[in-house]
């Protein structure tokens, strides 16, 4: 059973997660025809976005590895980007645990009207695993390990209700919220954020892509910025113009991929969410529940992936500086286009650009500092587990930890540390400050359609 499940979870998102909603769909009254056909458009977008970042991350990369190289430092620890760090998960010995877990917290959550968010993305059920393995490496301790993957698990669903809204607002595909674990620093960017708008010339600004287009015209297209972009990355690299020109094209084409590929998610999710949304509450009357997902289906939004490129060359430049002062001792690779920080700020700003970079920069020193910190552990899990090859003297890690701050500080808090501690309870109080925020934003957001409504009314 065991190898049965490692073998369907190992066919990749683009396979597991089309089955499951599949079932979900049938599950929920739909016809056969309708349901097989969303999961399978489910897939197919799944596959068209990791070949488009594929495609973006072979232009991109080997360029910046040319401009770390061309510093002249010796970084010992390699980002190795998700894959290894979900084998690595996947190899633990309890893994299997962790879907009862999570399926059990959710139920239970849903039961006790705590949340009314049902997380199908029982693929990145990994993330729970890998944190659970983390901390259970750190403290020794495996109970301390599935305490901590229990917190997540609930954070991410009081997450996607806090957020579910405004994601709505952004994306505009309905029924569905974000539980991906990325979105769990969503409390630090809210933060960060609210202190723009004491700072004059940045607090007055809100400018989304589009915007952006009108403002700058040609310049602000997809297609430029992809191209002006890749070019200045190419550039720094030291490719001829040759290279240069043709990484500037992918990069460019990738941008106008995006939005083109991340359709194909309404197209599935939406008849799901539907089906979904009508079978609860025809259940549970007076409840409006919805699905959580993975965060590919915001992927179309273009101020994700402007502000995940403009971050390479400001995540290269913090690289080389962290290094010198003996905060960094990465590569920045495989997670180089860095959307695990730019998702998060989008639903944080609204889509606000000009915000989405400062704050993305701002947080950027976390994720080179916690991979750091916890390259030496997660070599030991990779060798210890047999899920790689590690050369001797060489560490791997991985960039995008997805809430960095959350994860190094539930490990060392669970291991006794004072100044673990001290930050976990600073992230809780912040999170608790946070969900209260987007409640209210949402109140109020609703209280000015009422209005309006009213107003068109009495006219």
């Amino acid at each position: 059973m065991d190898m049965i499940i490692k073998y369907i979870l190992g066919l990749g998102a683009a396979i597991f997660l089309p089955v499951i909603m599949i079932i979900l769909g049938l599950a929920m009254k739909m016809k056969v025809k309708r349901a097989v056909i969303a999961g399978l458009t489910l897939g197919i977008a799944f596959t068209a976005m990791n070949v488009v970042l594929g495609f973006m991350f072979d232009a991109i990369s080997p360029a910046a590895t040319e401009v770390v190289k061309n510093t002249g430092l010796q970084l010992t620890a390699i980002d190795v980007g998700w894959s290894p760090m979900a084998a690595i998960a996947w190899a633990w010995p309890y893994a299997l645990l962790l879907f009862p877990l999570q399926i059990g917290i959710n139920l239970v959550m849903l039961g006790f009207k705590w949340t009314n968010c049902l997380n199908v993305d029982l693929w990145n059920v990994w993330g729970k695993i890998f944190i659970a393995s983390m901390v259970t490496a750190v403290t020794g301790n495996l109970y301390l390990g599935f305490l901590a993957a229990a917190i997540q698990i609930i954070l991410e669903l009081l997450n996607a209700d806090a957020t579910r809204e405004q994601t709505y607002r952004l994306c505009k595909i309905p029924g569905v919220a974000c539980t991906h674990p990325m979105v769990l620093q969503a409390p630090f960017l809210w933060l960060l954020n609210k202190i723009l708008d004491y700072i004059p010339g940045v607090s007055n600004i809100n400018m989304n892509a589009e915007e952006l287009k009108n403002k700058l015209g040609i310049l602000g297209e997809n297609s430029v910025m992809g191209f002006i972009i890749g070019a200045l990355i190419a550039f720094a690299g030291g490719y001829d113009v040759k290279k240069i020109l043709m990484i500037a094209m992918q990069v460019a084409t990738a941008l106008v991929l995006f939005p083109m590929a991340a359709k194909l998610f309404m197209q599935a999710l939406a008849p799901i969410a539907d089906a979904t949304s009508s079978f609860m509450k025809s259940k549970f009357k007076g409840r409006d529940f919805y699905v959580g997902l993975d965060w590919p289906f915001l992927a179309g939004q273009p101020e994700i992936w402007v502000t995940a490129i403009i971050l390479v060359p400001i995540e290269l430049i913090l690289a080389v500086g962290m290094s010198q002062m003996g905060m960094n001792n990465v590569i920045p690779l495989a997670s180089i286009i860095n959307v695990v920080v730019a998702v998060p700020a989008f639903i944080v700003t609204g889509g606000n650009l000009i915000r989405m970079i400062i704050i993305s920069s701002i947080a950027t020193p976390l994720y080179l500092a916690v991979a750091t910190s916890f390259a030496p552990m997660i070599t030991s899990m990779a060798i210890e587990t047999h899920a790689l090859q590690v050369n001797p003297g060489q560490f791997i890690t991985w960039i995008q930890l997805e809430a960095p701050e959350f994860r190094w500080a539930m490990a060392h808090a669970l291991n006794g540390e004072i100044l673990g501690i001290a930050t976990i309870v600073v992230y809780a109080i912040g999170f608790v400050w946070y969900l209260k925020s987007m409640k209210k934003m949402d109140a109020k957001i609703e209280e000015n359609k009422k209005i309006t409504r009213n107003g068109e009314i009495s006219c």
